[in-house]
């Protein structure tokens, strides 16, 4: 083993086990790896960024934008919901259908766009069945992935084993040579599910659980901590006359207010601005635990004392102010989103915008370029900030300005205070109500700007910023009544104008990773979020600071008007028929042309696929099939970035003789076996590989070893590299092997355990089919 070999394979092994740990993003990994066999000499400059101009990342990224422009248009999802309504209520029959649809269309389009377009109309199948989501969706999902193995652009690895071939110089695959093999593997992929596989599946419906209290469902599905409640605003409350908004009821409580109750009318999904009145009773859904908080014992009590300013710059505190500027990652967000406390350590104390000075609620103000903030902190924190532009340390006097004196208030918290025990974070006093703890003095001895873990004792006496009238609002919401048990049901409230429904983020989605709190998603959308299903469980709980994930199932109740609107955003997916967005329905025979033209001119040799790909892709922009901006968003560019910084990877391992060294390695294992075997065993090293690795790495990295295999052998390479492209494109053992898997996972309610419990017999039976199919159609011996 030479030392190129070490240095390539100690790359991979450190590449596979950042894939594994998620540490960082498979594209940045990707990255990495380019950067570092560039570093280390394993290839040239040149060779290192050749992936960005290889004809299959090319081919990749205008299938694509061609996926995007049939789906745009409205061809595929009419051809799919056509066919769908052909499989009446037999499950059987409803199986074969679903998945031989989704593998068809996945034949042409992108098996993710495919799983994306058919979800919501087969979970309209679904409740118009009375069968649970669960049963039918894992087979679109696995028929999607299976569909995918039967033409050249069904998905990359089928690309890029096709591409190893041509840089190898041999005759690449041609359009439709997986087709005869690829359609036993759909055929047998599909029977099995219809004889098997469909009592494996588990029988759950996450959106319809919440619905059904009466038969314990609930309990079991959603792990329910939460109830439907009624709180009731007594005569003489302090909330009376202020908006939902202003009252802070959800906000401070986590609840979900479903409906305002007065004179014996009810009010569906009551808007922010629906002020309340005395005797009103509002519907919620919330924690018991949370429910017991709100009582007649007092969060904070009022001190009449003094404040002096000068204490709270002592010492090692002090203030300063900055100018947020247009290129400031503060510019467009909220102070709520950017979390100033926990991530800097300071407290910010006032925004003077122009003439105009805001000290109260200020959590949730934009911030614009030119803002000036007053913050507080100790000289240690502040220092951290004087990079900023036009950052000013101030004296008591120059602070004047912000006049903070007529915001500060002193409250002490009493012995049977419910906060006490409580973090200050955990007390939502600055998240919920604005209120910013600045000075701490605890049995007579001050304590430097408390912290967000600062835990509060009984007696504890802090000076707050904030507005008076928000202890007020903390004082009518320790005087609300609380009636635990409510009459009323889900199915009461999702009737007429509102409804209740599931929604997840779509494929092409820009969102990941982002919280509901930084997407204000309430406000912006009209909204509640009830429910998040993620992982095979329910979260009910702190839901505004969630990362969302793909696959993640939001559980909303709003306005149906509000829904459809949310349906047209790129975003989202509506899990609803009736909300999915305006297609181009016109456009849809032009989509069709183009497609079909970008096959036959594959078909008959006129121009290698890459152009002909790009070709048809900008003609469905010119067209109108769709705009340029759909045709970037259409690509999935992690996709793109992935396979671009791992093929250096593949020529490395070709050009330092590592693909060879593991050749012989596996021929020693296996090799007298005979081809059948080896062929069985490179198929089932690439399907175990994509549970660590993305499907199109593992192409890249197993077409070489593959190629150098059926060199030792002395036999056609082509059975091997198609048994190479089937493996990496059979993840059906977990939901993270392929994102089709991923988005299905929420709205059908499955837990990781599910996906092996189907995908494992699956494999073994597609591991047989392959091994008897493939070498009948490409031969051992050519």
């Amino acid at each position: 083993m030479t030392t190129e070999i070490l240095l390539v394979l100690a790359i991979l092994v450190i590449a596979i086990i950042l894939f594994v740990t998620e540490k960082l993003r498979v594209d940045v990994v990707s990255l990495l790896v380019l950067g570092s066999l560039a570093v280390v000499d394993l290839v040239t400059p040149e060779e290192a960024v050749s992936g960005f101009s290889n004809a299959a990342v090319v081919t990749v990224w205008a299938v694509f934008i061609l996926s995007g422009g049939l789906a745009q248009t409205g061809i595929a999802n009419q051809i799919g919901k056509y066919v769908l309504r052909l499989a009446g209520d037999s499950e059987v029959r409803l199986l074969v259908v679903i998945m031989i649809t989704a593998g068809v269309m996945s034949a042409f389009m992108n098996n993710i766009g495919v799983a994306a377009l058919l979800l919501p109309v087969i979970l309209d199948i679904s409740r118009q069945t009375k069968r649970p989501p669960s049963k039918l969706l894992i087979p679109l999902s696995f028929g999607a992935l299976l569909g995918g193995s039967l033409t050249l652009i069904g998905t990359p690895p089928n690309i890029l084993i096709s591409d190893a071939l041509r840089d190898a110089g041999l005759e690449p695959f041609g359009f439709f040579d997986y087709a005869p093999a690829g359609t036993a593997v759909l055929l047998a992929g599909t029977l099995f599910m219809t004889v098997i596989g469909r009592h494996l599946l588990p029988e759950r419906d996450p959106a319809q659980a919440l619905a059904s209290r009466e038969n314990g469902e609930p309990e079991e599905m959603y792990e329910l901590q939460e109830v439907l409640a009624e709180i009731e605003i007594p005569t003489d409350s302090d909330l009376a006359g202020r908006t939902l908004a202003e009252s802070r009821i959800g906000r401070a409580l986590g609840l979900n207010i479903l409906a305002v109750m007065r004179n014996g009318r009810k009010q569906l999904a009551p808007k922010p601005e629906t002020i309340l009145q005395a005797g009103d009773c509002l519907l919620v859904l919330g924690r018991l635990d949370r429910l017991k908080q709100v009582n007649r014992k007092a969060n904070l009590d009022i001190e009449d004392r003094p404040i002096n300013l000068g204490a709270l710059l002592d010492g090692p505190i002090g203030m300063a102010e900055f100018r947020v500027t247009a290129d400031s990652t503060f510019t467009g967000r909220t102070l709520l989103q950017l979390d100033v406390r926990r991530q800097i350590g300071v407290n910010v104390l006032a925004v003077r915008r122009n003439d105009e000075v805001r000290r109260n609620n200020l959590q949730d103000v934009a911030l614009q370029a030119g803002d000036w903030l007053l913050v507080q902190g100790t000289d240690e924190q502040l220092d951290s900030l004087r990079q900023l532009l036009d950052f000013h340390v101030l004296d008591e006097k120059a602070v004047g300005v912000y006049q903070l004196v007529d915001s500060l208030l002193t409250v002490s918290v009493p012995e049977h205070s419910p906060l006490v025990g409580q973090t200050l974070t955990e007390s939502r006093l600055g998240k919920t109500f604005g209120l910013t703890a600045l000075h701490l003095t605890r049995d007579g001895r001050p304590e430097i700007i408390p912290g967000p873990d600062t835990r509060l004792e009984a007696g504890d006496i802090l000076v707050v910023e904030g507005d008076p009238r928000d202890l007020e609002i903390i004082r009518g919401l320790q005087e609300l009544i609380i009636h635990p048990q409510s009459e009323i049901g889900f199915d009461e409230l999702s009737a007429g104008p509102v409804a209740l429904t599931d929604v997840i983020l779509s494929p092409y989605t820009t969102l990941a990773n982002k919280t509901l709190q930084e997407l204000n998603f309430r406000d912006r959308y009209g909204l509640n979020v009830l429910a998040v299903w993620r992982g095979g469980r329910a979260y009910r709980s702190n839901l505004a600071e969630m990362q969302l994930k793909l696959g993640d199932a939001l559980l909303v109740y709003g306005p149906r008007k509000k829904i459809h609107l949310l349906g047209s955003e790129p975003d989202f997916l509506v899990l609803e028929e009736e909300a999915q967005p305006d297609l181009r329905l016109e456009k849809a025979p032009v989509a069709g042309a183009i497609m079909l033209g970008v096959i036959l001119v594959v078909l008959l040799g006129w121009l290698p696929i890459s152009v002909t790909a790009v070709i048809g892709a900008t003609l469905m922009v010119v067209t109108g099939c769709l705009d340029m901006e759909e045709a970037y968003r259409f690509i999935e560019w992690k996709a793109v970035f992935l396979i671009a910084g791992m093929l250096p990877l593949g020529i490395a391992m070709d050009q330092t003789g590592t693909a060879a060294f593991l050749a012989a390695g596996m021929m020693n294992a296996i090799g007298s076996l005979g081809p059948t075997v080896v062929l069985a065993g490179l198929f089932i090293l690439s399907m175990l590989a994509t549970l660590f690795m993305p499907n199109p790495v593992v192409a890249v990295l197993m077409a070489p070893i593959a190629l150098n295999a059926a060199a030792n052998l002395g036999v056609s390479p082509y059975p091997l590299m198609m048994g190479i492209a089937f493996g990496a494109s059979a993840s059906f053992l977990s939901p993270v092997g392929h994102p089709a898997n991923v988005l299905v996972m929420g709205p059908g309610g499955y837990r990781f355990a599910d996906y092996i419990k189907v995908g494992l017999p699956l494999v073994l039976v597609l591991a047989v089919v392959v091994v008897t199919a493939v070498p009948l159609f490409w031969p051992f011996v050519p």
